[in-house]
């Protein structure tokens, strides 16, 4: 039988030309494709495919934040991250969040394909670049600092994870609320117990934040208008 995938990415060109490619392998099929984490999500419901390729960086709801939704409702698809990101604070965060894999863009197709099928085969696949830097993080103790970050963005609620991606990336509070179908007055909550939970001052430190948890990417935050 054939490993059924869906293909996560917010660039179409990109999209498009990943499919191409994995269609020319015998054992692999292209189920869907989905342009955001939250298109992802309602695919990976109605799919349920073999193997989810998600790019980190995406709109609405970015890849990180889709796999934690995933796992908590423990779909049994597998997933493989496909990122320019070898920060491995990101890798990490991929992991964390469920990841069974995590393949950059810029190595070969050959080694994607080969990632799709170790996954499948409950194998752990990371990229050659990223082995030994990954397993040496992996390995050496938590400081209280990683503790505390970890328990802090633990401690969000799915749609207060959805408000520091969306605030982190430069989206206003009107924008948000149109985006979520949620009020001005609810998003001006959900703001007041982000910062609160967060022990934060401003959108400065929350997109610190938000880059570190995998939260948001450099490449997703809109650059910010200087006052007149």
């Amino acid at each position: 039988m054939k490993i059924r995938v869906i293909v996560a990415d917010d660039h179409h060109i990109v999209r498009e030309g990943l499919i191409s490619l994995l269609e020319r392998e015998s054992d692999l099929e292209v189920v869907a494709q989905a342009r955001d984490g939250m298109e992802l999500l309602r695919l990976a419901r109605e799919l349920e495919p073999d193997v989810l390729l998600i790019d980190i960086a995406m709109p609405c709801m970015n890849g990180i934040e889709a796999m934690r939704r995933i796992r908590q409702e423990q779909l049994p698809c597998k997933m493989l991250c496909l990122s320019v990101h070898s920060q491995i604070s990101q890798v990490r965060a991929a992991l964390d969040a469920g990841a069974n894999g995590y393949v950059l863009k810029e190595n070969s197709f050959d080694e994607l394909a080969r990632g799709i099928r170790r996954v499948m085969a409950q194998q752990l696949f990371l990229s050659g670049e990223l082995l030994d830097a990954v397993l040496k993080s992996l390995q050496q103790p938590q400081t209280p600092d990683d503790s505390l970050q970890r328990s802090s963005c633990g401690m969000l609620t799915p749609r207060e994870r959805e408000m520091v991606q969306l605030l982190s990336e430069g989206y206003s509070a009107q924008e948000i609320a149109l985006h979520l179908h949620l009020s001005a007055k609810t998003v001006a909550t959900h703001r007041e117990h982000v910062f609160a939970k967060l022990k934060i001052q401003g959108i400065a430190e929350l997109t610190r934040f938000a880059l570190r948890e995998g939260l948001s990417s450099l490449e997703a935050v809109r650059p910010r208008s200087r006052p007149n």
